[in-house]
């Protein structure tokens, strides 16, 4: 759709040029039109003004009809962005529940201390979708070690959160969440939260957001018993594009309530391998001020998995 777009839009400046010429301005050399004209046939922004301005610094006399030249190929770029960003805001409309997603799976391994201490698998997923107002977020994440027929770790966690975007910077955000962790003591954690978020930086390389609101977390514990706690949820995702190849990323979370707040911080370090396939190596800490009975307060986790991106 873009190609022909682009098609039409070169078809209407050669027409808008040759309608708009007249003979005060028709004095540049044929050689040098038939440059400019070669130039914008290729729709390359930085190649036309380099031409045009070869061409004004060659011909001075003739700056008059360069520079209407010049004014025509830009009028003809804006109305090729116009249409191009309508095609993509219907094509977004247009897309049914199961389209425009994108995301990430990775699988590696995993080296734990805290309440336990041992190395084992770790597998999970990152989807997105994004629209013209809202963003979908789903991760799921698991690590499980099995030591002679007997379980030494087992991890669960799955999240699911909808944002609407109020403007470019400021969003809503919703927040379900599922963990089960037995050697944290609890077989459930449920967490529910809504609020507002901000954009600090928004960048093609960087990106950093922050959001805060109330929360309530319902844990379930191994030895039975459960607890109904009224919380409240801050929380920061930073994205750094170090380099082509390199990512660094940081996402920071806190669940703040009467007994047992929970703080975590995970560190990740990427590199690209080409092909859509990178290699991470992330460093977890999570602190729990009131664990259950014979659970310590902080588990650290560091993960080295390949990440293949879709």
């Amino acid at each position: 759709m873009s190609n022909t777009i682009f098609k039409t839009s070169c078809a209407a400046l050669a027409a808008l040029y040759t309608l708009s010429a007249s003979p005060a301005l028709a004095k540049l050399p044929e050689p040098v039109k038939a440059m400019i004209d070669a130039a914008i046939e290729t729709g390359d922004v930085d190649k036309v003004t380099t031409v045009l301005d070869l061409a004004k610094a060659t011909n001075p006399d003739d700056a008059a009809e360069v520079d209407a030249i010049s004014a025509d190929f830009a009028a003809a770029q804006q109305q090729l962005a116009a249409q191009e960003a309508a095609a993509e805001e219907e094509k977004i409309r247009s897309a049914g529940l199961f389209q425009n997603w994108s995301g990430q799976g990775q699988i590696g391994a995993f080296r734990s201390t805290g309440n336990s201490s041992n190395t084992g698998l770790t597998a999970g997923i990152e989807l997105q979708r994004t629209g013209i107002n809202w963003r979908h977020k789903l991760n799921a994440l698991a690590d499980y070690q099995e030591t002679a027929g007997v379980t030494t770790r087992e991890q669960f966690l799955v999240s699911y959160e909808p944002n609407y975007q109020l403007n470019d910077r400021v969003f809503l955000y919703a927040l379900g969440q599922y963990e089960r962790d037995r050697f944290q003591g609890f077989s459930s954690r449920i967490s529910a939260s809504g609020g507002l978020g901000y954009r600090v930086i928004d960048t093609d390389s960087t990106q950093l957001s922050v959001k805060a609101g109330p929360a309530y977390r319902k844990t379930s514990f191994i030895n039975g018993g459960s607890t109904s706690d009224i919380a409240g949820l801050a929380a920061l995702d930073f994205d750094w594009q170090v380099s082509d190849t390199v990512k660094l990323t940081q996402d920071a979370s806190a669940f703040i309530q009467s007994g047992n707040s929970t703080y975590i911080s995970t560190t990740g370090l990427e590199a690209g391998l080409g092909g859509g396939l990178s290699a991470r190596v992330a460093y977890a800490i999570e602190h729990d001020t009131a664990p259950p009975a014979g659970a310590v307060k902080t588990d650290t986790l560091t993960r080295f998995t390949l990440i293949y991106g879709f």
